[in-house]
């Protein structure tokens, strides 16, 4: 396993902003984590970095032990937080250089290079950072947790302040990196989460109360009833719908397209083909319809 947590807790003073938390990832997956402000996100972000011990429990990042071997494992890891603190008075390249020279990275010039065309801050690498804007400093911090070569990447909102094209471009380049590194990615753009992530972390109130792909997080039933969007040739009166058995409630949705509220346990499309064809209706399109991520995730979370 790249990252190993076992019940870790954390309090600060009295308050506890983790309970006996536990999950594993193993190498090469990108893994999306979810928490609203106050979940205890941020807390186990920074205990996963070595920023912050513990209370109790164990964690295991990339074969080490962050308590025992807190020196050693930070060269196995890189971080993103989600407020990239950068050096705005330096130009790029001698940000990128004066980092490498921390991790004593051998041929840090060829590194360095590498890592600028890597997030596309070619244009931009004369500039000093001051000058950019905030997309293109989310790049300069991608360059340097990227710059030793980490087996775990740590990243915090990695596209805040980016444009729709950047967005597609650091999404490309994460799913890339996932082939070859473990990576927790936390946002709050759940598209991001669907176009990157393997596997869903959700965190509240300290616990983790999902950790699960995402589409099988959108399939989950969490409100005990079925949604099925049903299209007709023509309207009708959506109250006759509610004589079908099993039928709780009908809502229309369009000129002639309805949505059907069942009991989860029931199947009921039959008696909708049933009741089509005793009243002379033609069905265009029906579908089960699937709650959506953010659904999930509030439901999950309030």
């Amino acid at each position: 396993m790249s990252i190993s947590v076992s019940n870790v807790s954390h309090f600060y003073g009295q308050q506890q902003a983790l309970k006996e938390v536990s999950f594993n990832i193993k190498g090469g997956e990108v893994v999306g984590f979810l928490g609203p402000n106050g979940a205890g996100k941020s807390t186990m972000m920074k205990i996963l970095t070595g920023f912050l011990p513990p209370s109790s429990g164990e964690v295991i990042v990339a074969g080490e032990n962050v308590l025992e071997n807190r020196v050693s494992f930070r060269s196995k890891i890189g971080y993103l937080p989600e407020h990239n603190p950068l050096y705005t008075d330096m130009y790029v390249s001698e940000y990128l250089d004066f980092t490498a020279s921390i991790y004593k990275i051998k041929n840090k010039k060829e590194r360095i290079n590498e890592m600028i065309e890597c997030v596309g801050l070619t244009p931009e690498k004369q500039k000093k950072i001051g000058a950019l804007s905030k997309g293109f400093r989310q790049r300069v911090g991608l360059a340097q947790a990227l710059l030793p070569n980490p087996e775990v990447l740590i990243l915090d909102e990695p596209t805040t302040g980016f444009d729709p094209n950047q967005i597609a471009e650091v999404r490309a380049l994460i799913k890339n990196l996932g082939q070859s590194k473990t990576i927790l990615l936390s946002t709050h753009i759940m598209q991001e989460v669907k176009a990157i992530s393997e596997r869903v972390i959700i965190i509240h109130a300290g616990s983790i109360v999902a950790d699960e792909h995402p589409d099988k997080l959108e399939s989950l039933n969490l409100k005990g009833e079925t949604i099925i969007e049903v299209e007709f040739d023509k309207p009708i009166v959506s109250e006759n719908l509610l004589s079908v058995a099993g039928i709780k409630k009908v809502e229309k949705s369009g000129e002639s397209e309805y949505l059907v509220y069942v009991s989860a346990e029931l199947e009921v499309r039959p008696e909708i083909f049933r009741f089509a064809v005793e009243n002379n209706i033609v069905i265009m399109s029906m579908t089960k319809k699937h709650q959506s991520l953010e659904e999930v995730f509030y439901a999950l979370t309030n």
